[in-house]
């Protein structure tokens, strides 16, 4: 592969969000927070949020470290792209319990507020969703090719923090 072939590469920050209608390949690490990846079956444009909380609660900067305000920054990222709604697909990943006892137990459940918002948006969107890999105790390394759609998923351990 020559330099003119390489491809561009994005590395995706919590509270980020990143969509463009070249061909990028996007990778992003996930434990409790989920990524939402959308795709355009029509233009081959895709994108990809990583936000870390299920809502704003209107203090605050709307930021896309927000579940509500991620997926609508990226939904209006793609629109603005030329990308068509009735042609978008999503994919889903994260919301992994990683500091949790897996007890059933855990008082915030943050990984899992996030995937129902996903979930929620997305069906209010009317945006199928074609792929998931959500929950569980294992952190997720997710790459997508935006040109095809494509992700791939690694899981890992998440490190403990210390107290």
């Amino acid at each position: 592969m020559n330099k003119e072939e390489s491809t561009n590469r994005h590395f995706l920050f919590p509270g980020t969000l990143f969509a463009d209608a070249r061909d990028y390949q996007i990778s992003t690490v996930l434990g409790s927070c989920v990524s939402v990846c959308l795709w355009d079956t029509v233009t081959h444009v895709g994108g990809m949020n990583h936000f870390m909380l299920p809502l704003w609660n209107g203090e605050g900067l709307a930021t896309p470290r927000y579940g509500n305000i991620a997926m609508e920054k990226l939904l209006h990222k793609m629109l603005a792209l030329g990308c068509v709604k009735k042609h978008l697909v999503a994919k889903i990943f994260g919301g992994a319990n990683v500091n949790g006892t897996g007890n059933g137990n855990e008082i915030f459940m943050i990984g899992d507020r996030n995937v129902i918002l996903a979930n929620q948006l997305l069906d209010e969107y009317a945006i199928p969703i074609k792929a998931w890999d959500v929950g569980g105790r294992l952190g997720r390394k997710i790459v997508m090719q935006t040109g095809t759609g494509v992700v791939w998923v690694g899981k890992h351990r998440v490190a403990a923090q210390a107290p």
